[in-house]
């Protein structure tokens, strides 16, 4: 059984395979100290015959490239093919790996993130969202949106504490950020995820939050995914050096950003251009140089 089995999502077009997946599997490789062995596999949401060439790049890599299938109905509701991305990968998972590291596909390795192997009682790591957004400031009393959210999930109140945001470091009730997840797949806290979701998206109680701010669409995968940690896992909190957002660093306050980039573990980049603007040192950054100049 593996220790740990890294799991990303891809569009079966580019840059996704392009640049995406290449540099997360390439950072793996070469930074991911005591995981830098460990198997990475990318999901894609079509059938084996329509898999794109770009994938014969990660043989190098030995990434493993996995179609599935998917409702293409399921796919209108936003972030939908990605929960259902995550139930599929800890399905394919159980039993052959101790952890299962579901990570954001513009996610980067800079140092050994030694912390995703979680302590002995802990079923999830994770890190707080981003932003607050939709979320539920803590010292305020718990909107109508959330307090139907807890009622579906079936999460108690004791159940709630408060967490600060990575970016704008508001105080909230917990809410998660579903990029940057460390699961045990045996505990089958992913599937869970699907269920619910697929169950909830379309119940007429959230129809009108839909129709008030298309953010409550948009970050609904994430707002069930907070329930569901909540009501059935006993969670680990990752540090402010993992999935920090170096696209949002200019967002963040200023005695409150990274100091030195290179002690970052992980970092999500939404675009590559961003890394060019980024002052890593070396060894990374003749590494990440030299990759990005490959991929012309």
């Amino acid at each position: 059984m593996d220790k740990l089995i890294f799991i990303c999502m891809a569009p079966s077009h580019s840059p996704g395979l392009d640049i995406y997946v290449p540099l997360f599997a390439a950072s793996i490789r070469m930074f991911g100290g005591i995981l830098s062995d460990c198997p990475v596999w990318v999901l894609i949401p079509q059938s084996e015959d329509d898999i794109p060439e770009e994938t014969r790049k990660l043989v190098s890599l030995d990434v493993t490239v996995i179609p599935f299938k998917i409702d293409p109905d399921v796919l209108k509701f936003p972030f939908a093919g990605y929960v259902r991305a995550a139930a599929t990968a800890e399905s394919l998972t159980k039993g052959k790996t101790k952890f299962l590291a579901w990570m954001g596909l513009d996610t980067v390795i800079i140092n050994e993130p030694a912390l995703f192997l979680l302590d002995e009682n802990k079923t999830v790591g994770f890190r707080p969202v981003h932003h607050t957004v939709i979320g539920s400031i803590y010292e305020e009393p718990l909107d109508s949106f959330w307090e139907l959210i807890y009622y579906k999930c079936h999460v108690s109140e004791d159940k709630i504490f408060p967490m600060t945001t990575h970016v704008d470091h508001d105080t909230l009730r917990p809410y998660f950020n579903a990029g940057h997840l460390i699961v045990r797949p045996e505990k089958c806290t992913l599937c869970t995820w699907w269920d619910y979701f697929k169950r909830l998206h379309r119940d007429p109680c959230f129809e009108e939050y839909y129709k008030k701010d298309e953010l409550y669409s948009i970050f609904f995968h994430q707002a069930i995914l907070t329930g569901v940690i909540l009501s059935t896992t006993k969670r680990q909190e990752l540090p402010f050096t993992y999935n920090y957002p170096l696209h949002l660093y200019d967002e963040s306050p200023r005695d409150l950003r990274p100091q030195n980039f290179n002690d970052l573990v992980t970092a999500r980049y939404e675009e590559p251009d961003v890394l060019k603007t980024i002052s890593f040192h070396d060894p990374f950054k003749s590494w990440l140089t030299r990759f990005l100049s490959q991929r012309r």
